[in-house]
């Protein structure tokens, strides 16, 4: 088993005032460097753009409740350079970035090729970067970068037609990384049924003001260009690694005829769906990136860790308990404006919860031994101190009541 970090950078607190942005930077950093000497193999790091606190005041807010910045990482590639130079064996991985705003999967692209060219001039390098993408999680980022629909009928099916741009801006990226020349006429044009859209109605007139083949509405490429390729080129492809962050079976399937590419999924994807894509990407995994491997799909957790040596086992967990619902509420209270019992009690089924021993305990019930873990200790908090103290009793007192089989992943690179 592997054990990664996911760092969210977020200017969160649930009660007390919230600090400023060059402080949660410098959390971060101070983060990456203890999860380093620890052990962690890879850091993950949210990303996101612009201000969320402005966008409260945007016509369709999607997160009208967050109070501070729900991201301070604009740009992983610099990120990514900030880390590598203070630390000595863990890598970086971006979870995710986005390909749709920001200029779109031609900039995306652009942008990862010079990261992983100038990483690989050394050629003693070996830590990887690991580049999840997606087409955004909040949708108020791509309509900043000129997403938006382009007809009345788009507007009425944005969600699938949502969804197919973001699949044409992860075909371009990729191609592009693995080091394709082509132009915008090599990309499939998406085609909509009728259960895109949300009444027959709407249906038929998409099928009148648009093309349409077979009675499927074609949607118009988002991204028009010449013959374009990704400079400079990726010397070292054996530094760079792709993951998707989306569950498009189909969009998965057709990256892996590219090249390798791996998967994402969230804290709260049920273990049914988990195995089930384990079973799907045994089959349409890239033959170049070898078998697949469980541990090609990170599993996010949520870590609520007390174990204070001068407490009873039973008061910290009582601690970590109430710890995990108060953390959890004030989560979703930000993100909806309210709090649903049920989705805190979910959240916390999902989540590692306790004494050392009882994470032990519960990383060896719910989880396979070849699993990947992405461990999330930052999870709305801004006590730093308290972050790396978890991060430390994980790897000193967690780790050593594992399972043998549990415990003996690959040796760290020196």
């Amino acid at each position: 088993m592997r054990f990664d970090i996911f760092c969210s950078v977020a200017q969160a607190h649930p009660a007390e005032r919230l600090p400023p942005h060059a402080a949660v930077l410098a959390n971060f950093l101070e983060q990456a460097q203890v999860a380093d000497a620890l052990g962690f193999a890879t850091i993950w790091v949210a990303g996101s753009h612009f201000s969320s606190e402005l966008q409260q005041g945007h016509r369709r807010p999607v997160i009208p409740n967050w109070r501070g910045e729900i991201g301070l990482n604009t740009d992983f590639c610099q990120l990514a350079g900030q880390v590598l130079t203070r630390t000595r064996r863990i890598e970086v991985g971006s979870a995710v970035m986005n390909i749709v705003g920001q200029g779109g999967p031609l900039a995306a692209a652009e942008r990862v090729a010079a990261l992983v060219g100038w990483h690989g001039l050394d050629p003693a390098e070996s830590r990887t970067l690991h580049i999840g993408f997606s087409g955004g999680r909040f949708d108020y980022i791509n309509r900043l970068s000129g997403v938006v629909p382009r007809t009345g009928w788009e507007e009425a099916a944005w969600p699938r037609v949502r969804s197919a741009v973001a699949a044409e801006a992860a075909e371009i990226f990729v191609r592009l990384l693995a080091g394709e020349t082509l132009t915008s006429e090599d990309i499939p044009e998406a085609e909509l049924g009728p259960e895109a859209f949300p009444d027959p109605e709407m249906y038929r007139r998409a099928l009148a003001e648009g093309r349409s083949v077979e009675g499927r509405v074609v949607l118009p490429r988002r991204w028009e260009f010449e013959a374009v390729k990704a400079v400079p080129e990726i010397a070292r492809p054996d530094l760079l690694e792709l993951v998707v962050g989306s569950q498009d079976q189909a969009l998965q399937a057709r990256l892996n005829l590219i090249r390798p590419v791996k998967v994402f999924n969230l804290s709260i994807t049920p273990p049914s769906v988990i195995e089930a894509t384990h079973t799907r990407l045994q089959r349409v995994y890239h033959p170049a990136g070898g078998p697949w491997r469980r541990g090609y799909m990170p599993r996010t957790v949520f870590v609520f860790l007390h174990d204070h040596r001068g407490r009873s086992a039973g008061a910290n967990r009582s601690d970590a308990r109430a710890d995990a619902e108060a953390r959890l509420a004030a989560y979703w209270r930000a993100m909806e404006g309210t709090v649903n019992p049920a989705r805190v009690a979910a959240a916390a089924d999902n989540a590692l919860i306790g004494t050392s021993a009882d994470i032990a305990e519960q990383i060896g019930a719910r989880f396979h031994p070849q699993d990947r873990l992405m461990l999330w200790f930052d999870f709305f908090t801004q006590d730093s101190k308290r972050v790396c103290e978890q991060m430390d009793a994980f790897m000193t007192r967690v780790v050593p009541r594992l399972p043998r089989a549990f415990a003996s992943g690959p040796p760290a690179r020196a």
